[in-house]
C-alpha cells in the first residue's frame, strides 16, 4: 500500500458497508446459544464483537472503495440475502405458524473460511504482498482472529493477562498445531480426569434411586434470626422449574423463640401456591418461623455476613433418572427425566469435607496451588462481595467446591512437573496444558457461590451470567463427579472448541492444500504477535508500519474487566501461569493502567465519576496517539463502539481528536444478540457504531471555526444519513446512536471549535454545593463533542415526529407529549436511563424534573419509569382533559375512561373537553398509537409483558376509540399494518 496522499486513497469503509445484511448476519451468528462460534465459549470474556462484523471491519478498512461489492460479500461469507431470510422467519412467527424448511440458503457467514483465491484477491486489490493489522485492545480476540484468517500479518495486544492468554489459545495455537492439538488435549484431559476422580469420588454421594444420577445441589445462604434464633434460608423465591415446581419450607420451631436448634426442613412441591414466601427482598430478610415472622433489616443481614455468621443450607438435589418411553411405532427408547428431591442425612458430608480441607489447605498454600490473594481494594462491586463478608477469592466457593478446585490445581501442577521431569513437555503439550487450565476455569465459572438456577431451563447460570458480583442468595453446585455433567462436560466443551477453532483456521473450501497456500511466508500461517502491555506503549511495533488499526475499545464504565478477571487470574496464575509465566508476573491484574472509567480508583475524592471519565479519556487518547504513531500516513483506524451514555461518546471523541484523528465515515451495525419478540421491561442498545478515522493533516487543524457555523452542517449530515440507517433496519434508541456517527464526522472535520456567542452557565454550576464537585472552571465559549450529539438527537427527534404524525398540516406536538412519544419510540420499554431521558428532554425543550417527573413518569434510582393512564389517575397526576397543559393528558384521560368505563364515555369526555377535532389532539393520538406496544386484541399475541403490559392496555382502549370515532380522520397505525404484513 503506497504512502500517497492520505485523503486520495479512499477505502471501501469510507464509502460503503452493507449494514442491513451485516446487521442480520451478525445477529444470526449469536442467535443460537448452542451454535456460537468457538471463540465465544473457549473462556469467559466480557465483550466480543461478532466474527462476521470483525471480518467486515478489517477487509473494508484495507480495500479500496472501487472494489467489487459482490466479491466483498462472498469473501465475507454472506452468500445469500440474510435480510429476506429474516423477514420470512418473522412472518412465520408473527402468524403463529410453525416455520418449515431452511430460511437461509447458506451457512452462517463466520463458518466460511477464506480460500487461497480469496486471499490472493484481497492482496491484489490492496496492492501489497504483505499487509499488517493491529488491534491494541484485543480482549476476546474477534478482530485479530479474523485478520489472521484472511492471511494478514496481525498484531494483537491487551493489557490484561487473562485476555492475552485467551488470545494465544484462540489465534495462535489452533493455527500452529492444527488437528493433532485435539488428540493431545484429549489424552491429557483423560489422564487428569482419571486421577482427579480417584481423589474426589468419595465426597459426592450416589443417588439413592436406581438408574438415577445427581446433577446439581441447590443451596441457600442462611442467617440467624436476631429475634428468635431460627436459622433462615434466604431466597427471593422458591421456584425450581416450570409448572409450579418448587420448595416449601417446613419450620421446626423447637422449644420456641431462643432455641438455637430451630431449622427449616425443605419439601419439594408441585404448585406455586404450595411454595413458601420469599425470605429476602431488597436486602431485608423475613423470618419464616410462624411464632416470629419478623422482618430483619438489611443492615443486620450484612452485619452477620461480615462477622462470618452467614452460612448455607442444602435445600434440594436435582437429578436425572433413566426411563423408557415408547414411540408411536411401539419402539422403546431410553430417556433421561429431570427430578428433584429433598436432602437426606446421608447427603451431609460436610464434616468429611472440612476435615480434608483442614489437612490440605496448608500444603496447597505452601505449594502455591490455591489463591491466597484478597479481593483488590479497587472495586466497583462491593455490593456483591465485601458487603456480605466476602474478602478473599476463595470465599466465592463453598467448602466442597473449594476442595474440588484445590485438588484440581494441585493435580495440574503435579502432572506438569511430571512431564517436565520426563522431558515430555513439548510445545504442543504446553498448549494442551493451557487448554486444561481453561477447562478448570470453566468449572469454576459454573461451580461457585455466584451461580444461580434458571428455573425456565432447569439449568445453571454461570458466575458471569451478569457482568458483576451481585449477591446470589441461592446458588447451585455441580455434581462434578457425575458422568457427562461436571468435569466430563467441561473437558468435552473445551475439546469441541479446539476442534472447531482448528477447522476455522485450517480449512480451504475451494483449493486443496494448506489454508495459507500462496502466502509469501511459504504457506505458513501469517505472523501473529500477541503482547500483554499497555496499548499506549507498543514499543515492539515500528513507526508508520501498520496498514490498519481495527479495535473494539473498552466502553467507559460499562465493564471493569480487570476486577472481574481477577476471579480467573488468581487461579490461572497457578495453572496456565506455570506454562506461560511471562504473562502472570503481577499479584493481581493491573487496574491503574486499564482504560476504563473506574470511579473506584478515585474513592474518597470529589466527583469520582467526573475524575474517572477524565482518566478514561486520557488513557484512550494515549492509546489512539500510539495507534497513530504506528499507522502508515495513509492508514485507516476503525473503532467499534457501543454505548448509550453520551458521556462515554464525548470522552471517546475527545480522545480521538486529541490524538490527531478526524472521523471520515461511520456505520451502525446491529451486533448484539436479540431477545424474543416480546418487549422487555428495560431499554437496550443493539448497535455497534463503526467510526472510521484518519490521521489529521497538519493544515487541517490550523484555524479555529465557530460552532454556530458548524451546527447546521452537523444537522444536515444527520438528516442526510438517518433515512439510510432506518431503511437498513436501525430503529429505536439505535437510531439515535447511529446519528452520532455522522454528527461526529462533521464535528471532527472542523475542529478546533469555539462559540462565537457565550452560552449561559449551567444551573448546577451556579449552586455552591454542586459547583464544588466541578474540577474545571466553566468556559462559556467551549465546544465539546456532546454539543454535536445534542444536535444529532434534535435532528432525529424532528425526523421521527414527522414520521409518527403522518398527516401534514396538523399542529406540532407540545414538549411533554413529544417526550412521551419519543421515549416509547426510542427505548421500546417503560424503563430507561434517567440520563438518556434527560438528554431526550433537552432535545424537545422540556424540563425533565419540573415538567415530566411526577406527572407522566417517576424516577427510580438511576432510571425513569413511564406511567400509563391508570397509574397516572391513581397518583392524581392527570392534567386537564382539554390538553391545555399537555395533549398527552387528554390522551390518557380518554384511555383511562375507556379502560375503566366505556368507549362512549371516553368519547363524551373528549367532546366535553372540546378536543375531539383539535389537530394537536389528533396528531398526538396518531403518534401515541404508533409507539405504544399493541395489544393482543389486534395482533393475536402478547407483544408486551411485565411492566409494559399496562401500556398495551392503553393502546387497546385508544385504538378501539379511534375505530369508533376517528377512523375518518386517522388511518390505522402503521405498526399494525406491519404486523399484518409479517403475518401474511
Amino acid at each position: 500500500m503506497n504512502d500517497r496522499n492520505p485523503m486520495s486513497d479512499v477505502r471501501l469503509i469510507e464509502r460503503w458497508l452493507p449494514i442491513a445484511a451485516l446487521s442480520e448476519e451478525s445477529v444470526r451468528e449469536r442467535r443460537s446459544m448452542t451454535a456460537l462460534p468457538p471463540i465465544n465459549y473457549l473462556h469467559v470474556w466480557w465483550a466480543r464483537r461478532p466474527l462476521v462484523a470483525s471480518r467486515a471491519a478489517v477487509m473494508a478498512s484495507l480495500l479500496p472503495s472501487s472494489v467489487d461489492h459482490d466479491t466483498f460479500l462472498r469473501v465475507l461469507g454472506i452468500h445469500g440475502d440474510p435480510v429476506a431470510s429474516r423477514l420470512r422467519i418473522d412472518r412465520a412467527k408473527r402468524s403463529g405458524v410453525r416455520f418449515e424448511g431452511e430460511a437461509y440458503s447458506y451457512d452462517r457467514a463466520f463458518l466460511y473460511c477464506p480460500t487461497s483465491l480469496d486471499r490472493d484477491w484481497l492482496r491484489k486489490e490492496i496492492g501489497e504482498k504483505t499487509v499488517k493489522v493491529l488491534d491494541p485492545t484485543a480482549g476476546g480476540g474477534s478482530i485479530p482472529f479474523e485478520a489472521r484468517r484472511l492471511g494478514i500479518e496481525t498484531f494483537a495486544n491487551d493489557l490484561n493477562p487473562v485476555a492475552a492468554t485467551i488470545l494465544t489459545a484462540t489465534i495462535d495455537y489452533p493455527a500452529t498445531f492444527g488437528p493433532p492439538l485435539v488428540d493431545e488435549f484429549d489424552g491429557l484431559a483423560t489422564e487428569f480426569a482419571k486421577r482427579r476422580e480417584a481423589r474426589l469420588r468419595r465426597f459426592y454421594p450416589l443417588e439413592p434411586e436406581q438408574n438415577a444420577i445427581p446433577t446439581n445441589y441447590i443451596w441457600s445462604r442462611t442467617i440467624s434470626c436476631p429475634y428468635c434464633s431460627g436459622l433462615i434460608p434466604l431466597a427471593p423465591n422458591w421456584r425450581l422449574g416450570p409448572g409450579g415446581l418448587g420448595i416449601r419450607l417446613n419450620p421446626k420451631c423447637g422449644k420456641g423463640p431462643g432455641d438455637s436448634s430451630r431449622i427449616c426442613i425443605s419439601e419439594i412441591v408441585e404448585s406455586e401456591a404450595d411454595q413458601s414466601s420469599a425470605t429476602i427482598s431488597d436486602g431485608d430478610a423475613t423470618c419464616p418461623y410462624p411464632d416470629c415472622s419478623r422482618v430483619i433489616d438489611g443492615d443486620e443481614v450484612k452485619r452477620q455476613a461480615q462477622a462470618g455468621g452467614m452460612s448455607e443450607q442444602l435445600l434440594a438435589i436435582a437429578f436425572k433418572r433413566r426411563a423408557v418411553r415408547k414411540s408411536k411405532t411401539g419402539k422403546s427408547k431410553d430417556i433421561w427425566e429431570r427430578g428433584y428431591r429433598a436432602p437426606r442425612a446421608e447427603d451431609d458430608n460436610s464434616k468429611a469435607v472440612a476435615e480434608f480441607l483442614a489437612r490440605a489447605m496448608a500444603d496447597w498454600e505452601l505449594s502455591g496451588s490455591i489463591p491466597t490473594e484478597p479481593i483488590d481494594d479497587i472495586s466497583n462491586y462491593d455490593r456483591g462481595h465485601r458487603m456480605y463478608g466476602m474478602s478473599k477469592w476463595t470465599d466465592f466457593f463453598n467448602p466442597r467446591q473449594l476442595l474440588g478446585h484445590g485438588i484440581s490445581s494441585a493435580l495440574y501442577r503435579e502432572m506438569l512437573e511430571e512431564d517436565e521431569k520426563c522431558d515430555r513437555l513439548t510445545d504442543i503439550r504446553r498448549a494442551a496444558f493451557v487448554y486444561l487450565a481453561f477447562s478448570l476455569d470453566k468449572l469454576r465459572d459454573y461451580n461457585s457461590r455466584q451461580t444461580r438456577w434458571i428455573t425456565q431451563r432447569e439449568a445453571t447460570a454461570n458466575t458471569f451470567d451478569s457482568h458483576n458480583f451481585a449477591m446470589r442468595w441461592t446458588y447451585t453446585e455441580m455434581a462434578i463427579m457425575t458422568e457427562g455433567v461436571g468435569t466430563d462436560w467441561a473437558f468435552k466443551q473445551t475439546a469441541k472448541c479446539i476442534r472447531e477453532l482448528t477447522e476455522l483456521t485450517a480449512c480451504d473450501s475451494s483449493v486443496d492444500g494448506p489454508l495459507f497456500k500462496g502466502h509469501p511466508n511459504d504457506g505458513l500461517p501469517p505472523p501473529i504477535a500477541i503482547t500483554c502491555k499497555s496499548g499506549d506503549s507498543l514499543d515492539h511495533i515500528s513507526d508508520a508500519s501498520i496498514d490498519a488499526v481495527v479495535m473494539d475499545p473498552p466502553y467507559g464504565a460499562n465493564v471493569m474487566y480487570a476486577e472481574l478477571s481477577d476471579f480467573f487470574y488468581v487461579w490461572l496464575k497457578r495453572t496456565a501461569g506455570l506454562v506461560i509465566p511471562e504473562l502472570f508476573t503481577r499479584y493481581v491484574t493491573d487496574k491503574n493502567s486499564e482504560a476504563v472509567a473506574n470511579k473506584a480508583k478515585f474513592k474518597g475524592e470529589k466527583s469520582p465519576d467526573s475524575l474517572a471519565n477524565r482518566d478514561y479519556q486520557e488513557k484512550m487518547s494515549a492509546i489512539f496517539a500510539e495507534s497513530r504513531r504506528v499507522l502508515k500516513p495513509n492508514g485507516i483506524m476503525t473503532v467499534m463502539f457501543t454505548h448509550k451514555d453520551t458521556s462515554a461518546w464525548d470522552a471517546l471523541t475527545k480522545g480521538l481528536i486529541e490524538a490527531g484523528f478526524i472521523i471520515t465515515a461511520s456505520w451502525p451495525v446491529n451486533t448484539e444478540a436479540e431477545g424474543s419478540l416480546h418487549i422487555k421491561d428495560k431499554a437496550a442498545a443493539n448497535s455497534t457504531i463503526f467510526l472510521v478515522c484518519r490521521p489529521r493533516l497538519a493544515e487541517q487543524g490550523d484555524n479555529t471555526t465557530y460552532w454556530e457555523d458548524v451546527e447546521p452542517l452537523v444537522a444536515k449530515a444527520v438528516r442526510t444519513r438517518v433515512e439510510e440507517f432506518q431503511k437498513a433496519g436501525i430503529s429505536g434508541v439505535d437510531l439515535y446512536l447511529a446519528s452520532f456517527g455522522p454528527a461526529l464526522e462533521e464535528f471532527s472535520r472542523h475542529w478546533p471549535l469555539k462559540r462565537g456567542t457565550p452560552r449561559p452557565e449551567p444551573l448546577a454550576k451556579k449552586r455552591r454545593k454542586q459547583a464544588e464537585l466541578f474540577e474545571e472552571e466553566f468556559d462559556p465559549y467551549a465546544v465539546t463533542p456532546e454539543d454535536a450529539l445534542d444536535a444529532a438527537r434534535r435532528e432525529v427527534k424532528t425526523w421521527r415526529l414527522n414520521q409518527l404524525t403522518h398527516t401534514k398540516g396538523r399542529g406540532d406536538l407540545d414538549a411533554t407529549t413529544s417526550w412521551f412519544v419519543l421515549a416509547w419510540d426510542a427505548f421500546k420499554a417503560p424503563v430507561f436511563s434517567y440520563d438518556e431521558g434527560l438528554r431526550l428532554a433537552r432535545a424537545v425543550g422540556a424540563d425533565l424534573d419540573g415538567q415530566l417527573i411526577g406527572k407522566i413518569c417517576e424516577k427510580k434510582g438511576s432510571d425513569i419509569k413511564l406511567w400509563d393512564s391508570v397509574t397516572r389517575a391513581a397518583k392524581n397526576a392527570l392534567g386537564p382533559a382539554d390538553g391545555s397543559r399537555a395533549m398527552i393528558d387528554a390522551i390518557h384521560h380518554a384511555a383511562y375512561r375507556g379502560r375503566t368505563r366505556t368507549l362512549d364515555a371516553a368519547l363524551d369526555l373528549l367532546k366535553e373537553a372540546g378536543v375531539e377535532n383539535d389537530p394537536q389532539f389528533l396528531a398526538a393520538l396518531e403518534a401515541v398509537l404508533e409507539v405504544l406496544p399493541p395489544s393482543r386484541s389486534f395482533v393475536g399475541f402478547d407483544v408486551a409483558t411485565g411492566e409494559a403490559k399496562s401500556a398495551a392496555d392503553d393502546f387497546d382502549a385508544l385504538e378501539k376509540l379511534r375505530r369508533l370515532a376517528f377512523s375518518d380522520k386517522l388511518d390505522e397505525p402503521e405498526q399494525l399494518s406491519l404486523f399484518k404484513e409479517n403475518a401474511a
